[in-house]
């Protein structure tokens, strides 16, 4: 039963359409997070995930399964709420909260799906930091990489560990900023950033509402297509590949890229090469998007700030401030500032939407996810000001997709010399999202069969 979380939550459900017993594996799964010492979990769901199996084997003997993930467990980024459970955010600033009422409506659907819940995940505290550091919890430890203790990648930090070490088979995060993506990109997963909108928010502690959105982590993006499908309560779309020989991808030479990384660049050529081998075309040029967003950057840089602050001022202005990690207080308040220019910064920002899909077209844009692999732990907890110029760069490449309304998908890519895995994004607008996946599909299928990768294979 070891090997069975290390599976796909695609194939591991259709195991269990042929026999496989889905309480077993959640007894596993639970004996595991028990025993598991890497603060994925804030806490896991017996009560709950037992009865929720007992209810899906039920099922598989009648014939009547919810669909193909019906008894696959699922975790939840504790941003969620689950009927009984206290929504902490991972802060003890809501250590006396009573526990929710209902369930998110995301969770609720993934019920009705069949999905095992079968705990709640760590974060970066309140979700505001893109490595993924908590001091109250533990900072979730990153299974790649044998020389130190290394960052998950925030937010959704505890999502990604816990199904990178085999812990559940499927994992929800937000992103507000990079929070899906950068976790999957530095534990070798794919991170699905849905279009806003697409999955409700409606029971999720909310950020900065106009950047917040919410997808799964998985090991497949056949994974991140039936998991959004189930959060959505709606039909899997088929799962037939994009053809790339139809494909242009616009790879910009005016990113971000001061501090990127040998390996990031490396496995970034490899995957060019892998998509002109399956028959795509690849574009290199300047973006006009991407200036417009460096600018917006330098000049109005913490717009999520101010949303976040608004968010969580009550918390902020109060004695319970002082129980937050100064990190994330500081960051937060940083936004303040930009009260009198808001009207300005959001005519701005519906600009550089509009000229974002139009520059970009048919094309999908794709980039590094993140300019390096995931850092050292030690170094950014005892350094604010090297975590806070690490935070920024590793946000770099991901943020402007929640400024411009964009879906997300992150895909791994390789490794570099040390076994740390990097990862390369696909953007595309607001709303093509079904584009976007069936697209994954097809550059996931290339990456792995492209002639000459030299890729090494992701295992913690």
């Amino acid at each position: 039963m070891e090997a069975v979380m290390a599976e796909s939550a695609a194939e591991l459900g259709r195991r269990i359409a042929n026999g496989l017993d889905p309480v077993e594996i959640t007894e596993a799964a639970l004996e595991k997070i028990a025993s598991d010492r890497s603060s994925a979990f804030i806490c896991a769901l017996p009560d709950r995930a037992l009865r929720e199996a007992q209810a899906s084997h039920r099922r598989q003997r009648t014939g009547d399964r919810a669909g193909l993930l019906d008894g696959v467990p699922v975790a939840w980024k504790d941003l969620i709420d689950l009927e009984g459970t206290v929504t902490t955010c991972a802060s003890r600033t809501r250590d006396e909260k009573p526990a929710a009422e209902a369930d998110a409506v995301m969770a609720h659907h993934a019920s009705g799906a069949g999905l095992v819940s079968i705990g709640k995940t760590n974060l970066t505290e309140f979700a505001f930091s893109g490595i993924g550091l908590n001091p109250h919890w533990g900072t979730p430890r990153n299974p790649f990489g044998n020389d130190c203790p290394r960052a998950p990648g925030g937010s959704s930090s505890g999502s990604a560990v816990a199904v990178a070490r085999g812990l559940t088979a499927t994992a929800i995060g937000t992103d507000t900023g990079g929070s899906v993506r950068i976790p999957a990109c530095f534990n070798g997963l794919a991170g699905f950033k849905s279009s806003e909108g697409r999955i409700s928010l409606k029971g999720v502690a909310p950020l900065a509402p106009t950047f917040d959105t919410a997808g799964p982590l998985c090991r497949t993006v056949e994974d991140c297509i039936l998991v959004d499908a189930a959060l959505r309560d709606a039909q899997p779309p088929r799962l037939d590949p994009a053809s790339l020989a139809n494909a242009t991808f616009l790879v910009p030479q005016n990113t971000p890229s001061s501090h990127r990384e040998d390996a990031v660049s490396e496995n970034l050529e490899l995957v060019l090469r892998a998509l002109r081998n399956a028959g795509a075309e690849v574009q290199r040029g300047k973006a006009q998007f991407f200036d417009a967003y460096a600018k917006t950057f330098s000049d109005h840089s913490q717009l999520t700030a101010l949303e976040a602050y608004s968010t969580w001022c009550h918390v902020l202005r109060g004695p319970l401030a002082a129980r937050m990690d100064p990190r994330v207080r500081d960051r937060m308040q940083t936004g303040t500032g930009l009260l009198p220019r808001l009207a300005m910064i959001w005519e701005s920002r519906k600009r550089e939407i509009k000229a974002f899909r139009d520059e970009l077209g048919s094309r999908i844009l794709l980039t590094p996810t993140v300019n390096h692999v995931a850092p050292a732990i030690g170094p950014l907890d005892a350094n604010p000001e090297m975590h806070r110029e690490i935070n920024l760069r590793t946000l770099r490449l991901t943020m402007p997709g929640n400024w411009w309304r964009c879906c997300g998908l992150s895909l791994p890519s390789g490794t570099d010399d040390n076994g740390l895995p990097t990862g390369v994004l696909l953007t595309l607008p607001w709303g093509d999202d079904d584009r976007i996946l069936a697209i994954g599909l097809a550059v996931e299928r290339a990456i792995r069969t492209g002639t000459g990768s030299g890729q090494q294979e992701l295992a913690p």
